[in-house]
C-alpha cells in the first residue's frame, strides 16, 4: 500500500482523519489489506496529500485503538495480525449504512426519483464515472 491509494477530499464535511480511518477500516474488513501489511508512514501520507501529519497520526491511532492496526518498533504501522475481518455481508454493509442513509435523505430533499439514483449508483459501482 502507498500514500496515493487514499482518496482524501479536503472540502468534505467529514474530517480528513475520519476519511483516512474509514478507508483503511473498509480495506481491512473486506480483506483488501492483509494482516501484517505495512502502511505508508505518517510523513509519507501527509506529504503526498499536503495535510498535517497529526491528521494522519490521529487516523492511525484511532485504528490502533480499535485493534485494526499495530505499531511495530522501527517498522511503523501494520495491519494487526490479530485483526478480525467482518464475518458477514451484513457487517460490511453496516460500515456504509450511515452514508446510504445520508444519501437517501438528500435524494428525498432534492426530489430525485429512486430509479435514477439506483442507476447512477450502479454505474459508479461499475466504475463508469
Amino acid at each position: 500500500m502507498d500514500a496515493s491509494e487514499f482518496a482524501i477530499l479536503p472540502g468534505a464535511a467529514e474530517p480528513i482523519y475520519r476519511q483516512i480511518a474509514g478507508q483503511l477500516r473498509r480495506m481491512i474488513v473486506s480483506g483488501q489489506l492483509e494482516k501484517g501489511v505495512s502502511l505508508p508512514s505518517v510523513r509519507e501520507v501527509a506529504g503526498f496529500h499536503a495535510i498535517n501529519p497529526m491528521t494522519v497520526s490521529r487516523a492511525y491511532s484511532l485504528l490502533e485503538t480499535e485493534g485494526h492496526l499495530e505499531r511495530l518498533q522501527g517498522r511503523g504501522m501494520i495491519v494487526a495480525t490479530s485483526s478480525r475481518r467482518a464475518a458477514s455481508l451484513d457487517q460490511r454493509l453496516a460500515l456504509i449504512e450511515p452514508h446510504l442513509l445520508e444519501m437517501a435523505r438528500q435524494a428525498r430533499e432534492l426530489e430525485l426519483p429512486g430509479d435514477v439514483i439506483l442507476r447512477r449508483l450502479a454505474a459508479l459501482l461499475e466504475g463508469k464515472e
